[in-house]
């Protein structure tokens, strides 16, 4: 299970804290805000009231030891240059993944130099879509088609490399279903003999780096291996 620290919770973070959560993350919370905090308490793994810019309260959270942290913050006065050294203070306790919300490509580039390893623009990409990628950064591409499916493009993973179709029981572990391949190989001879599987067999060898068009829920699309 990934683990997650999501600090300030204004409209984007609140949403993406909760989004996190319902997906199977566990989620750490936090903001200043005693009112936001009592708020989504019962919904994430943990809440709590404090300062993201005392680095000993937030390690005392365990924050130092999350996959990902990510910073909501709002960015107006102090509000920023708080931000900011809560990115620091992310970096120096070595996370090494930390996603910074930023409301200008300015502010972006500052996020960056302080360490942000991602910039976050939410007024052109929805909290809900940097959920998923931040849950099943896997998936590639995800089309969603019909009531709780999706169409999502994935590379094999080493994981899944010279078994077959059969082997990986993909509809029994995971429950999705795959509808075609595209072997990776260079190799032309290879290719030609290949090609694109649109309709695998059970017997259809996968081999890693090849190209998987899965269906599924975003929830059984994101608990594929990774590796």
């Amino acid at each position: 299970m990934k683990s997650f620290a999501v600090i300030g919770l204004g409209r984007f973070g609140y949403k993406l804290a909760i989004a996190l959560s319902m997906s199977g993350a566990e989620v750490i919370a936090i903001d200043r805000d005693r009112t936001v905090i009592d708020q989504i308490r019962d919904q994430v793994a943990n809440a709590v009231r404090l300062d993201s810019t005392d680095e000993d309260a937030i390690r005392a959270q365990g924050v130092d030891k999350v996959d990902v942290a990510v910073i909501g913050m709002g960015q107006g006065g102090r509000a920023f240059e708080s931000a900011i050294m809560t990115v620091v203070s992310l970096k120096n306790m070595g996370i090494k993944n930390i996603y910074a919300r930023a409301q200008s490509l300015t502010a972006g580039q500052v996020f960056s130099a302080v360490g942000a390893t991602d910039i976050i623009y939410p007024e052109i990409e929805t909290a809900q879509r940097w959920a998923y990628k931040l849950i099943a950064p896997h998936v590639e591409e995800k089309i969603d088609f019909a009531l709780g499916l999706s169409l999502a493009r994935i590379t094999a993973p080493a994981s899944f490399h010279d078994k077959t179709v059969v082997d990986l029981q993909l509809r029994q572990k995971y429950n999705v279903n795959l509808v075609a391949i595209k072997h990776a190989e260079s190799d032309e001879e290879i290719k030609t003999a290949k090609g694109l599987i649109n309709v695998p067999t059970p017997e259809t060898v996968i081999y890693s780096g090849d190209t998987l068009m899965l269906v599924g829920s975003e929830e059984d699309l994101a608990r594929l291996p990774q590796q």
